[in-house]
């Protein structure tokens, strides 16, 4: 006799609260636990259950993260090298011209990838930059690639240039837990990063917002950043989820150094990623940095438990990446293709607003 998955029962007897599409923004931290400690195989049947109904299981869409303006952030995030705080030697540089951008962007779209994300290591932008960055935004826009940028926190006005200038989405992670955040950093509140996601919904940008795992949290505090971002009054449209790259000479890169149990394992890893998909089942969650260090075995379970979309070539900002070579390789070993549709949440969007 087969036996229908059933979600872990609320616990709150309030009604529950739904957006537009249908998806649940009420979820309680208990309800979250629960799935965490879920048998390993159930979770990940649940998760792909909640995967097939939104996307199409044996597709992945390929991004691309370009660095184009590295170094000297003034932020003490303990997780990044280009912070000034970090005795990582990573050199500032100035932010790229626009033309190498728009380069890096054509031989991205070669490759094979249809996302452009673009990150420079500001607190904010200024606004002398903004001429630069809108150029960058329209100039791969016009290649047909979605775009994407992380700049920092924005104000109202630089959030409404973007989008006038037809930028697809902004990134601003939240990193971790609201309990956990400021053992991280201390430079930034995890409420002016809940604002900055503010200025970019109210823009008419869609939201990419995501954290790091494995910078020696626990199983709570996981819980605790996959309930923040599915209790979201919208969800985010993207939801990438990294794994600690540990670079010796940043606080947390040292700590791991020295205590290397910290390090998240794979299992806890997957679980994270099946936790994020059930939560937050119609936004792109996104494998992200820390995949050059994890086995094809467990990007494969990423994949079964919702992963979606994976940032392909040789680096991510500062950190190495597996390559285009070795992902075309798993992907026809895992009878996975790129994506070429549209997102559903971005392809919901776009119907309502009748284009």
């Amino acid at each position: 006799m087969t036996q229908t998955a059933t979600f872990p029962a609320r616990v709150s007897g309030a009604e529950t609260v739904t957006t537009g599409d249908g998806t649940r923004t009420d979820w309680t931290r208990a309800e979250i636990a629960a799935l965490f400690d879920l048998p390993f195989t159930e979770l990940l049947f649940r998760a792909a259950e909640v995967h097939r109904r939104h996307h199409r299981p044996d597709e992945v869409q390929l991004c691309t993260l370009l660095s184009i303006k590295t170094g000297g952030c003034p932020e003490d995030c303990g997780y990044c090298a280009q912070s000034v705080k970090a005795d990582s030697g990573v050199e500032a540089t100035k932010l790229m011209d626009v033309q190498a951008v728009l380069q890096s962007a054509a031989q991205a779209r070669d490759a094979g990838s249809k996302r452009f994300c673009m990150g420079a290591a500001w607190r904010n932008p200024k606004d002398r930059d903004m001429p630069a960055i809108i150029a960058m935004v329209k100039g791969v826009r016009e290649m047909g690639m979605e775009t994407c940028m992380t700049l920092g926190m924005l104000s109202e006005r630089q959030a409404a240039q973007l989008a006038e200038a037809g930028l697809h989405y902004y990134n601003h992670n939240i990193d971790t837990s609201p309990e956990r955040y400021g053992e991280i950093i201390t430079t930034r509140t995890f409420d002016e990063r809940i604002d900055t996601l503010a200025e970019v919904r109210k823009a008419g940008i869609n939201v990419c917002s995501g954290g790091i795992v494995g910078m020696g949290e626990t199983r709570s505090d996981r819980v605790g950043f996959i309930h923040a971002l599915a209790t979201l009054e919208r969800h985010p449209e993207s939801v990438p989820v990294n794994a600690l790259v540990p670079i010796k000479g940043t606080v947390l890169g040292d700590m791991l150094a020295d205590t290397p149990l910290a390090k998240i394992d794979d299992i806890e890893f997957v679980r994270t990623v099946a936790a994020a998909r059930i939560t937050m089942p119609r936004s792109m969650v996104r494998l992200s940095a820390g995949r050059e260090s994890m086995s094809e075995a467990t990007q494969a379970l990423c994949f079964v438990a919702g992963a979606n979309s994976i940032f392909t070539g040789d680096r991510l900002l500062t950190a190495a990446n597996a390559g285009d070579d070795a992902d075309a390789a798993l992907f026809a070993r895992l009878g996975l293709k790129p994506m070429e549709g549209e997102e559903p949440m971005r392809a919901d969007k776009a119907a309502a607003c009748g284009r």
